[in-house]
């Protein structure tokens, strides 16, 4: 079952995992979702701090759970494609730590919507292992883990014309 958008502002847990709209998205709502999350990206640049990034991120996958979980539940289907929360928090995690340039957002943009889609192990392990809401979010957080640790090491190879 595919909510509408009046559905979703009747639901706030739906409106929320649906991404505020974007997993309505007829194509690639993965990646219209992960779009929505570049202006919470840069809301969460404002303190200019490390570690108010990382408690958000961290708040956010914690309620993604129910969050997701309980959407997939009332629209009986698990991991359905426009619940795209999942994706918001992963390409945030992908970001943890790094400096905000624009070059860094594009790459975390490309590397995170490139594990999420193809899912190598583990993901494609947790994609099919891990049910309910802590299997929704799971698999994306830990494409966001590898799409930074990458980004990590680009870095302090020097690879990145920045830092």
């Amino acid at each position: 079952m595919q909510p509408g958008f009046t559905g979703l502002l009747r639901r706030p847990l739906h409106f929320l995992a649906f991404g505020f709209g974007a997993g309505l998205a007829p194509k690639a709502p993965g990646t219209f979702g992960t779009l929505v999350a570049l202006p919470v990206y840069l809301l969460l640049q404002l303190p200019a701090s490390d570690l108010f990034y990382l408690i958000t991120v961290v708040i956010m996958a914690l309620l993604g759970i129910p969050i997701c979980g309980r959407t997939a539940k009332d629209i009986g289907v698990h991991d359905h494609g426009g619940i795209v929360w999942d994706e918001i928090t992963g390409f945030l995690v992908a970001l943890i730590a790094l400096p905000a340039h624009w070059l860094i957002v594009i790459l975390a943009f490309a590397l995170f919507r490139l594990f999420d889609i193809l899912k190598p192990w583990p993901i494609s392990w947790l994609d099919k292992n891990v049910q309910g809401g802590p299997g929704i979010m799971l698999d994306d957080i830990v494409a966001g883990l590898f799409s930074c640790a990458i980004l990590h090491l680009l870095l302090a190879l020097g690879w990145l014309p920045v830092g």
